[in-house]
């Protein structure tokens, strides 16, 4: 007996520790059946959940009732986070694209006060994110669903300098060193 409680108070405690998300309901859509005896109404929820310091995901779900829905979209939503990349935690590192289906997203780094431009269901993706400053434009679809895959398409192809000098087997500092190779050219030339 003593030791499922113990067992019991360990899972608490874990629970207690991990991270407490933040989530935004992006969007409820009213769904029918119709059976033999008429229509069977449901609801899906469309829900975005992110730590806001670099890790979002969503979810969508569908149940009777609209609690249920949304318990259920932001349960997976939990389970499918990814992380990005931010520079210095408050936008992109570099300027990306992003596409699923018709629906097309841009996404532009910022500089500091510019907060977030973005339309509808990318705002909910940046501001789960964490993401302070980024310039962004949804092109085709007005899909939420399909917005929201695109925008995430485009932040999993975002890298930190961090992760190309990993990836070609440098140093940071030779990547973001630009000063140097352009200053060199003309002294060659003149020579």
């Amino acid at each position: 007996m003593a030791e499922r409680e113990n067992r019991r108070g360990r899972g608490r405690n874990r629970e207690e520790e991990t991270p407490e998300f933040a989530d935004r309901l992006v969007a409820i859509n009213r769904v029918s059946k119709t059976v033999k005896g008429g229509k069977r109404f449901g609801f899906a929820a469309l829900v975005v959940v992110g730590d806001q310091k670099g890790r979002v995901g969503f979810g969508k779900g569908k149940a009777k009732e609209v609690p249920e829905a949304i318990r259920k979209a932001t349960e997976q939503a939990k389970r499918q986070m990814v992380r990005v990349p931010l520079r210095e935690g408050r936008t992109l590192h570099h300027d990306v694209n992003g596409r699923h289906g018709a629906g097309k997203v841009v996404m532009r780094t910022a500089p500091e006060g510019t907060g977030i431009i973005a339309g509808g269901p990318m705002r909910a993706v940046f501001e789960m994110l964490g993401v302070k400053d980024v310039v962004s434009k949804s092109i085709g679809s007005q899909n939420p669903y399909n917005m929201i895959r695109a925008t995430l398409d485009g932040l999993t192809k975002e890298s930190s300098p961090r992760q190309v000098a990993a990836r070609r087997g440098k140093k940071v500092a030779d990547i973001l060193r630009k000063d140097e190779a352009p200053a060199a050219a003309p002294a060659d030339a003149d020579a």
